[in-house]
């Protein structure tokens, strides 16, 4: 969300009123996201009357316009351009709404908190991609021949923590 309206910016055409009553009224009209919250919290044979999904469904535009309105106010003081989940919750508790708000900061860590599962998961699947290929390229080493520790071909996946000849004080005769 952003606290500048195009409507502000001079390249931008200004819409008329009537466009923007349209706009309302498209947002208003779409009542059925509301309209199937109400239908989960009645009875399976209730019905909903169509003047009553289309009063809830200004209602709810009504909420978040001001809601979102105190939030923008917010952004605006603090010079930043995007509305985030913290202005929400902050204008929900201004406004009195601070059960709701309480609430909902617990949703929004949790989501969060999914999120950077999702994205570490993603990151991990990444990278075991990446060695799974670094695994089935053969080393600059084993190009030319050489075994090198010979882990990849089954060698003793410690090598290198071994005592080395020439390394470490117990050089070889010769040395």
């Amino acid at each position: 969300m952003s606290c500048d309206s195009s409507s502000k910016s001079p390249k931008a055409p200004r819409a008329s009123k009537a466009d923007r009553a349209d706009e309302l009224d498209a947002n208003i009209r779409n009542f059925a996201p509301v309209a199937r919250i109400m239908k989960n919290a009645l009875p399976e044979n209730a019905k909903i009357a169509k003047e009553a999904k289309e009063c809830m469904q200004e209602c709810v535009s009504e909420f978040i316009s001001f809601i979102t309105s105190e939030a923008s106010e917010k952004c605006q003081q603090e010079k930043r351009k995007t509305v985030n989940g913290e202005d929400i919750l902050f204008a929900m508790t201004s406004l009195g709404f601070e059960n709701y708000a309480e609430a909902l900061k617990v949703y929004l860590s949790k989501y969060r908190e999914q999120q950077n599962q999702s994205n570490r998961d993603r990151v991990g699947i990444d990278n075991q991609q990446w060695m799974n290929d670094a695994k089935t390229e053969p080393s600059a080493v084993g190009e030319f021949g050489q075994d090198g520790n010979g882990v990849e071909a089954g060698g003793d996946p410690n090598y290198i923590y071994a005592s080395q000849p020439g390394h470490n004080g117990n050089a070889g005769e010769g040395y």
